[in-house]
């Protein structure tokens, strides 16, 4: 199958930079992702990233030149400014070799712990928009509501407007100092340089000024459905706070800051579940059930209102 215009110019693209830097490149090349919001060719240790449809240039620019500053804590891009292609923006990045899904002994929970802290405690530039995080939150509730009926929508839907209007898109964040990745996952980590160099924080789209706690609210959500062991909550949780990150307090209980956060992305993952299993004509897997459990069981208990900075 040939591939889509993109994709084929994205490689193209991807080779021609990887060349400028070597004569003696091994041509290597894969795609990496090839989705509506994101489409990742690699050619040798090249990256090339086209964007999604929507992103603004100003928003990208200081993205991108925040990550060339503090390329001890995020991956450097290859080149200062995005190019254009097919409609979209297009940035350069080396490879770094990712988490292993496959094998979650090595889940580098320590390292995501401390670059987030380091993150966070780095001052933000004024130019630098708000992070992305309950924006993406509330799009997958807005997919949800148009995907159609399903016995999960009522609860997941419960479970959201019982938010803050902050947690919903709907008001300005209460924290808009702090320096945000907006998307932390282990996926957005990989090795520089490859294949077994220090842990680098990846995805510049959603960084930006917030609530830290946002941060820490993916594995803080799957650690309170019971879907991450207590183990690997605690290693993260601890190299944060050793790290000095402004989120939590330095001791005693997380939860009065992550208590939002956490609901917002429990609601979040859960929606996005909804709609895939509609979309695939399926019943909701046991993973995805405990996400929609997990939604009914907050309509019993308001959400903890204390968020920001902690102090």
């Amino acid at each position: 199958m040939t591939a889509h215009p993109l994709l084929a110019e994205l490689a193209r693209r991807a080779g021609a930079k990887a060349h400028e830097a070597t004569s003696a490149c091994a041509c290597g090349a894969a795609t990496l992702a090839d989705r509506p919001d994101a489409t990742v060719v690699r050619h040798a240790d090249t990256v090339a990233k086209a964007h999604a449809p929507d992103t603004d240039p100003a928003g990208l620019a200081p993205r991108l030149a925040l990550a060339a500053r503090i390329p001890d804590i995020l991956l450097p891009p290859l080149t200062p400014a995005p190019a254009a292609l097919h409609g979209r923006l297009v940035t350069f990045w080396p490879y770094g070799t990712p988490v292993d899904p496959d094998d979650p002994d090595l889940a580098p929970w320590e390292a995501a712990g401390t670059l987030l802290a380091r993150l966070h405690r780095v001052p933000a530039p004024t130019a630098l928009p708000q992070m992305r995080g309950p924006a993406k939150a509330a799009h997958a509730v807005a997919r949800l509501r148009a995907a159609g009926p399903h016995p999960a929508v009522a609860p997941v839907l419960s479970a959201w407007r019982a938010l803050p209007a902050w947690a919903r898109a709907e008001a300005p964040m209460p924290d808009t100092i702090t320096l945000c990745h907006g998307d932390l996952h282990l996926g957005q980590l990989v090795r520089h340089p490859a294949p077994d160099g220090p842990w680098r924080l990846i995805d510049v789209d959603d960084l930006g000024v917030g609530v830290p706690a946002w941060d820490l609210a993916r594995p803080a959500a799957w650690y309170a459905c019971g879907l991450l062991p207590p183990d690997e909550w605690t290693r993260f949780l601890a190299a944060y706070r050793a790290e000095g990150g402004p989120a939590v307090p330095g001791d005693g209980d997380p939860w009065a800051a992550l208590d939002v956060p956490a609901r917002a992305l429990t609601v979040q993952t859960a929606a996005r579940s909804v709609t895939k299993s509609l979309a695939e004509g399926r019943v909701l897997d046991e993973v995805e059930q405990c996400l929609v459990d997990a939604c009914a069981r907050m309509g019993s208990v308001p959400p903890q209102l204390t968020a920001g900075r902690a102090k």
